[in-house]
């Protein structure tokens, strides 16, 4: 996605609720109907990238659209990755390749110390 269209993604997640948006340190993927259906943001951290946001329309999930952003995204870049989901979605990662994380470069330990304070995450990495 074109820095350009960094707006059309914030928008994307704005009219879903979400309080996701895009930084000029991300590099976002984007998957397009008419509209966009869905987008992810990777954004270097720690010799590696953090996959900082991950989201699919609703009307558009369960049809692999997630994977197939997330087989892209990963395919693109070299050294590890890490994200932080809802334990709901530990399983969706599970079948790309993440596996729970049980240590983290200290900038993304704090962060997820931070977050666990009003949400239940699971720290998870792909050695890629």
């Amino acid at each position: 996605m074109q820095p350009t269209e960094r707006p059309l993604a914030d928008k994307f997640y704005r009219l879903h609720g979400s309080r996701m948006k895009t930084r000029p340190e991300h590099t976002v993927w984007a998957m397009r109907s008419d509209q966009l259906v869905a987008c992810l943001c990777l954004q270097p951290m720690a010799h590696g990238q953090w996959l900082t946001s991950l989201f699919v329309d609703p009307r558009m999930r369960r049809q692999g659209l997630a994977g197939h952003l997330l087989e892209n995204a990963c395919a693109s870049v070299t050294g590890p990755i890490w994200l932080f989901c809802q334990p709901g979605l530990e399983q969706l990662y599970r079948s790309h390749g993440f596996a729970h994380c049980p240590s983290l470069p200290e900038s993304l330990a704090s962060k997820l110390k931070r977050y666990q304070r009003s949400k239940d995450l699971v720290p998870m990495w792909l050695d890629n």
